[in-house]
């Protein structure tokens, strides 16, 4: 990637930009401040200024003129409602997010992935009162660390998933020891003989999450249902009926996305 910014005029430039957005749209409503997008890029202020202002200029993003802070412009809705038609099933992952999150009583999400990551496009409240706030609309998570991506990632062929975790050896510094590869891969091959996922709060302590994977009509893994709970929620003799569950609402998923696209 790299290599491909340095031989391609104005590519690293792009790249910058393209994060800047990344980071502007995960952060919701409240947008967010110009000195933590500077430290979440890894970018200087003045160049992360630099980048929002020119951002700004096309519409793309927006400051909020009394608290400075930085959110999603109006060209990016337009950008969005036209890329929609192609590429959203929200629409279709819609009422199969809100039966599992009924059924289960824990908070229910759909994620696609977009190259080495996932992002989350629904979340649907379950019933129990405690939650988990980990997860929510437009957040972003490498594959292999929330459960979504770990499902993702694990359908996957072999060789994919070699060659994601050659491009991103920071996973374990960034992450925690338990992304490395040794129990990464572990994981890996748990999730693909269950068939879900489960993250045992390794994002954050006491937050467990599970997740399946949702195929394409050629049986890649493009998206994800995932649900997410207080520890206490998640004994062994549930996580079987919560699997079973969210396995079901997949399988009807994949089988409706396909049905559309046909």
């Amino acid at each position: 990637m790299e290599s491909a910014s340095r031989s391609v005029p104005g590519a690293q430039a792009i790249a910058r930009a393209a994060r800047l957005l990344r980071l502007v749209t995960a952060s919701g409503a409240d947008g967010a401040a110009l000195q933590d997008l500077a430290r979440a890029a890894d970018l200087s202020r003045s160049t992360t200024h630099r980048l929002l202002s020119a951002l700004k200029a096309e519409g793309l993003v927006d400051r909020d003129a009394e608290s400075t802070r930085w959110m999603p412009g109006p060209e990016l809705f337009l950008m969005g409602s036209a890329a929609a038609a192609r590429y959203d099933v929200t629409s279709l992952a819609r009422d199969i997010v809100r039966s599992l999150a009924v059924k289960t009583e824990e908070s229910a999400f759909f994620s696609v992935r977009r190259a080495d990551e996932t992002v989350c496009l629904l979340r649907e409240e379950g019933s129990f009162p405690i939650r988990s706030f980990v997860l929510s609309e437009g957040v972003r998570f490498p594959l292999g660390v929330a459960s979504a991506g770990l499902a993702i990632l694990a359908f996957l062929p072999d060789h994919d998933v070699d060659a994601y975790l050659e491009r991103h050896p920071e996973l374990e510094s960034s992450w925690g020891r338990a992304h490395g590869d040794s129990p990464l891969r572990t994981r890996l091959a748990e999730t693909k003989e269950r068939g879900y996922a489960v993250n045992p709060g390794l994002i954050v302590e006491g937050s467990w999450g599970m997740g399946a994977a949702v195929f394409d009509r050629s049986g890649r893994p493009e998206w994800a249902l995932s649900l997410t709970g207080v520890e206490f929620r998640f004994g062994h003799d549930r996580i079987a009926d919560l699997g079973r569950t969210l396995l079901a609402h997949a399988h009807q998923l994949s089988a409706r996305i396909a049905s559309a696209r046909r």
